[in-house]
């Protein structure tokens, strides 16, 4: 982790859930804030966080998810790499970008989550990035089969 790496947390969710717990134990030095508000105020505090930092590395879980991608959209420039967790991509209004997002992406999904349902999530990801490597997995939306098995110094080291 070099350069700056953020967890952005889920909807319902804070920097204390078990995912930003964890990410603070096994990795210190991730920026893990706490969002609040509709999706256009947590840009507008993810955006005062981030201010023109480049080479950014976001894992969004969820909402968070969609927050990156989002952010990602807009900043492209700024992105060097992103971990979507089950990413709400489904949410009511998101529409992906006319110009397809190129920071390299990976998405993770549970195969049985009824919150983000990969058969409508996985399109719009397809849609939404040209270097898109996505994993189904055999697990839920909350990913806690996955989740703590995942490289994750590899996944942050890129």
């Amino acid at each position: 982790m070099d350069n700056e790496c953020y967890f952005l947390h889920g909807l319902d969710s804070s920097s204390q859930a078990t995912k930003g717990r964890w990410f603070h134990e096994h990795f210190p030095n991730m920026i893990i804030p706490d969002f609040v508000g509709t999706l256009e105020q947590r840009l507008t505090q993810l955006e005062q966080l981030c201010g023109n930092a480049k080479e950014l590395l976001f894992v969004g879980s969820s909402f968070g998810g969609l927050m990156a991608t989002v952010y990602a959209s807009h900043h492209p420039l700024a992105c060097r790499h992103l971990i979507l967790l089950a990413p709400a991509l489904n949410f009511e209004g998101y529409v992906p970008p006319e110009k397809p997002i190129q920071v390299p992406t990976l998405l993770v999904i549970g195969r049985h989550d009824t919150v983000t349902p990969p058969d409508r999530v996985v399109p719009l990801a397809q849609k939404s990035f040209t270097h898109i490597e996505i994993t189904v997995e055999d697990d839920d939306h909350m990913l806690h089969n996955v989740f703590p098995a995942m490289d994750w110094p590899l996944l942050l080291s890129k």
